[in-house]
């Protein structure tokens, strides 16, 4: 029975795109930052309504979504569940935000036309996710040793964050890239909004598909991060995959919010990396130590809000620091 909660929920999803790209983004335009602001604030919202819901339905047990793997789980055990994943997941998208920005500045992508490479790339990424945590689920639960798997995974990630530098990917040098040219022909300019258009009488792409193919390629690579790490909250399939695809959702307006201002995020990079410790570590002893969601939450909340806070003092210290700067230079 809880397939018709799943149907009920894709419902939702396809609605709400349908409502974004058909009728409120109809029209390629610059997306600002109040209005960025404005939809990111609505889907936070939509999350946690949706939050509400998942407690009431965990709470009378609605078509057995609470018992679903076999132990009973209680409406506040599963909004709890829901919230922490979907921040873990919100927080682990800050450096995927990064690589998208980079993306578009190596293409030269128009603004107005940013907002739409982003819908499919998160309709893409809604149908990739979906599979991977169908697999990861089915996986876990077969075999009890994929949560060390998983765990063992994201500590290494972890670590690599932690002293694998600050040099950006080279897009010039990306598999992706070369595949997509040896398949396809490909234009010089940007055709609009147009993904395909005619070469020489032949179907060619443009290089907004290859920005669309390098945003798909780049969602999938840092879905091998976040997907496990939710595991490390928890196995219901439906929990994971609802918090998961909240949390991308809000990611185009989040990206208008936060590109330009990215560099001023100097320390939640350390944030993301003791997320991904701690989680990893947490599935390492998961079947020797319980650790409660509660912990998990209030553990996760204060790395985010510390790393912002460190982050705000350094932005300010060198904002200082070039105005002392300037004034000096002034006097001489």
């Amino acid at each position: 029975m809880t397939a018709w909660l799943y149907c009920g929920f894709l419902l939702l999803v396809t609605f709400l795109l349908a409502l974004d790209l058909g009728v409120l983004n109809r029209k390629d335009h610059v997306i600002g930052t109040r209005e960025a602001l404005a939809w990111t604030t609505f889907w936070i919202c939509l999350a946690l309504l949706f939050n509400v819901g998942v407690y009431f339905l965990y709470e009378n047990n609605v078509m057995g979504v609470a018992t679903t793997l076999g132990t009973t789980s209680t409406g506040k055990e599963a909004a709890l569940d829901f919230f922490t994943g979907y921040l873990i997941e919100k927080s682990l998208s800050l450096d995927n935000i990064f690589v998208i920005a980079l993306i578009f500045n190596f293409f030269r992508v128009p603004l107005k036309f940013q907002h739409r490479v982003l819908f499919w790339g998160i309709l893409g990424a809604l149908l990739m996710r979906g599979a991977m945590i169908g697999a990861g689920t089915a996986l876990v639960m077969r075999f009890s040793w994929a949560i060390y798997v998983f765990g063992g995974f994201l500590v290494i990630t972890a670590l690599r964050m932690l002293f694998g530098g600050e040099e950006p990917p080279d897009l010039d040098d990306n598999w992706v890239l070369k595949a997509a040219r040896r398949i396809i022909p490909v234009t010089d300019q940007i055709q609009g909004n147009s993904f395909f258009t005619t070469l020489d009488g032949k179907r060619a792409a443009t290089p907004l598909f290859l920005v669309l193919l390098l945003v798909e390629s780049s969602d999938v690579i840092f879905a091998v991060d976040s997907i496990p790490a939710i595991f490390g909250v928890t196995l219901d399939p439906f929990i994971v995959f609802t918090s998961n695809i909240f949390a991308i959702l809000g990611l185009r307006s989040l990206y208008f919010v936060l590109a330009g201002l990215l560099d001023k995020f100097h320390y939640l990079k350390y944030s993301l990396v003791f997320i991904l410790l701690y989680v990893g570590i947490k599935m390492l002893v998961t079947h020797h130590l319980h650790i409660p969601t509660w912990v998990s939450l209030i553990f996760i909340l204060t790395c985010l809000i510390g790393g912002t806070i460190a982050s705000a003092v350094r932005a300010s210290r060198m904002a200082a620091e070039v105005e002392e700067d300037d004034e000096e230079g002034e006097e001489l």
